[in-house]
């Protein structure tokens, strides 16, 4: 349906939960993805889901995402940067998603204005004299910056999926060494395995450590 709307030249705004998107899944790669259609995306529930149990955890979206060309995905730390990036997407004229926790958020207060993202680019939230750096991937920002504190390390909200910001990337690889990246997903294929496949590709000399989901189901 969003596919039609978006083929008519309308702007569809398709809210689904994670776990729901999964079933949608050869729809969204062919009527939406490929033929590169204007639909946006808000992805509900995405990470863990408390008493939703385990068949309602958002677990896997950005692994099965990020492998869908022309799609790019976005993972909001807080309420203000998810409507900044419901706006961004919005405006994007092509597949384009933004997922999110289910229940509240830290409480950031949101700046109701048409404010945009540019797309692809991070967000450095401390720059530190430190070996370590702590990529952080949505929603999991104040546990990172709260870990980041303590151990006295360089933290970004890195904000995109995809596209990576590979000029961000490529800067903390040369002043640390190691990278942490931390995300609310499956560790398989996720939102650190894509800055693991940019860090080989381009073979820049850094550790690498991916926190997240193991492979079971919680």
């Amino acid at each position: 349906l969003a596919a039609g709307f978006a083929c008519e030249g309308k702007k569809p705004v398709l809210a689904i939960y994670s776990t729901f998107l999964q079933r949608a899944y050869d729809q969204l790669i062919h009527d939406v993805a490929l033929q590169n259609l204007n639909v946006l995306l808000g992805i509900d529930r995405a990470g863990f889901v408390g008493e939703d149990g385990a068949t309602h955890a958002g677990i896997f979206d950005l692994t099965y995402l990020r492998c869908i060309p022309n799609m790019i995905i976005m993972t909001p730390s807080n309420e203000d940067e998810c409507w900044k990036m419901l706006n961004t997407g919005y405006d994007f004229n092509g597949p384009a998603a933004v997922r999110y926790p289910r229940g509240n958020g830290p409480g950031e207060n949101i700046s109701r204005n048409k404010e945009l993202i540019e797309i692809g680019k991070g967000k450095v939230i401390k720059e530190v004299d430190s070996k370590i750096a702590i990529l952080s991937f949505g929603a999991v920002l104040d546990l990172c910056s709260n870990v980041s504190d303590e151990l006295d390390t360089t933290l970004v909200d890195m904000r995109f999926v995809k596209p990576l910001d590979e000029d961000l990337i490529k800067n903390i690889c040369k002043n640390h060494d190691l990278i942490v990246t931390v995300e609310e997903n499956v560790v398989a294929g996720g939102a650190g395995s894509g800055v693991n496949e940019f860090i080989h590709a381009n073979s820049l000399e850094v550790d690498l450590l991916n926190i997240g989901i193991p492979d079971e189901f919680p």
